[in-house]
């Protein structure tokens, strides 16, 4: 696996966002921000991957609810690229607590509940970096663009 640029962040519908339909609402917001999607599939997350993402969560009392939400349905997994594209995605998606998430961000626009909040995104450039690393594979197409694969 190559080395991830710090400009990449993923971006991921959950099943109620899917659900609703809002896959193409959500893109369109990022694509208007002026990123570039460089990296989308779509896939039911298996409980092995989902303690993977959710590792500092597994011991909490929700985390069961939490996994039986985020395997309900489909899962559109996204990696954007652009300047400052971690700390820019987390104000466009606003809060976890959607009650909490000013009106024009996603979460603030569409969730309805904080456990029904319709997007992911990383809250750092580590985090980012090992969360790509962990939903797609990194593949070096040339020296000046990146290619990302799915895993299947």
């Amino acid at each position: 696996v190559a080395e991830l640029s710090s400009k990449d962040t993923p971006i991921s519908v959950k099943p109620d966002g899917v659900q609703r339909r809002y896959v193409g609402q959500i893109i369109q917001r990022f694509e208007k921000r002026g990123f570039k999607l460089v990296g989308l599939k779509m896939l039911q997350a298996s409980d092995g991957l989902l303690s993977q993402h959710y590792r500092e969560l597994v011991k909490k009392p929700f985390y069961p609810n939490l996994v039986d939400y985020m395997t309900s349905g489909p899962v559109v997994a996204m990696v954007w690229e652009g300047l400052n594209v971690v700390q820019s995605s987390r104000r466009m998606v606003g809060p976890t607590n959607p009650a909490e998430a000013p009106a024009g961000t996603v979460r603030g626009d569409l969730s309805l509940h904080v456990s029904r909040n319709v997007v992911h995104a990383s809250d750092s450039v580590e985090g980012a970096e090992r969360e790509i690393k962990l939903w797609f594979e990194v593949v070096e197409a040339s020296a000046f663009f990146w290619i990302y694969v799915c895993l299947t």
